[in-house]
């Protein structure tokens, strides 16, 4: 017989850990899914904007609320969804040949990072062409490396990759616009330059990357040898299984939630990066996650 859940997440994150410590609050029996514990946060280095901490990892900050969760009576499944079936009592969520029941379901699956889809970008995947300055710097010391993006992000990942590599370029495709904060820190470090307007059209080596072909020149070459490239040019949402259940989605592909996180399918709610909020944030997530716990709540009642 399949055991029952009030609430079944879908993301182990820092969103999907902030849900799972608000269900427990409320008493709601809750089951969370992930097929790693941890997201995209515990990816970054530094995180200087969630309050309370002036200055704390990422994997620290997801660590301490993973921690928070364990406090209550939450079961985790570190494992993928595979399918998601409407039934009479809520949802059955499978994962491989084992289900479970819950009676509302919030969606915290995340994002993934946005490919340039450009030539050699696939054929180079960890032999030069990375997405995560964190997971994949330390390999680049005393060499060169180059950050494609124009955000913030961006310029977390050209300060983390300047205390290994000997030069960082930042390749912005408009205008480089990262919190005042970060761009002073990347004027002062002399090893970060940055350039704008500027594209990637070919990514080129044999074994391993050793240039990157541009739309504009770079001291007067189109060609800039370089040794890595770490890729930063936004996010996709992850909303394949929100569609799989007929829950709608914007034109970014990104899951329609009201503001109290509710989606147009009863019992459905969702928070996070793959929701069609504009200002994506740890902070903001978790705002929304405790809202979707809170209507889950209200809506079981």
């Amino acid at each position: 017989m399949l055991k029952n859940y009030d609430v079944g997440i879908i993301g182990g994150g820092i969103v999907g850990l902030a849900g799972a410590i608000y269900s427990g609050r409320l008493g709601l029996k809750c089951i969370v899914f992930a097929d790693e514990l941890f997201g995209t946060l515990a990816k970054t280095d530094i995180v200087e904007n969630y309050p309370g901490f002036k200055k704390i990892s990422g994997k620290e900050l997801t660590k301490k609320f993973l921690e928070h969760a364990k406090e209550y009576d939450n079961k985790f499944v570190e494992k993928r969804v595979d399918k998601i079936i409407k039934n009479n009592n809520g949802f059955k969520l499978c994962v491989k040949n084992k289900c479970y029941n819950v009676k509302s379901l919030i969606l915290a699956t995340g994002s993934n990072w946005k490919k340039l889809n450009v030539s050699g970008e696939k054929a180079f995947l960890n032999k030069g062409v990375h997405y995560c300055a964190l997971c994949d710097g330390p390999l680049y010391k005393n060499k060169i490396v180059a950050v494609i993006g124009s955000g913030d992000s961006a310029s977390k990942e050209a300060l983390l990759l300047s205390n290994y590599a000997k030069q960082v370029y930042i390749i912005a495709r408009k205008k480089f616009h990262p919190e005042k904060i970060n761009l002073e820190k990347i004027k002062k470090n002399k090893k970060i330059k940055i350039y704008e307007g500027i594209e990637i059209k070919e990514i080129i080596g044999k074994q391993f990357v050793n240039s990157i072909l541009l739309t504009k020149k770079i001291n007067d070459k189109y060609v800039l040898n370089l040794n890595g490239i770490f890729i930063d040019v936004g996010m996709v949402s992850n909303s394949k299984l929100a569609k799989l259940i007929g829950v709608k989605l914007n034109n970014k592909k990104e899951i329609k939630i009201d503001k109290e996180s509710r989606t147009n399918i009863k019992y459905v709610y969702s928070a996070g990066d793959c929701a069609n909020t504009k200002f994506k944030q740890a902070i903001t997530g978790v705002g929304e996650v405790v809202k979707a716990v809170y209507s889950a709540y209200e809506d079981l009642k």
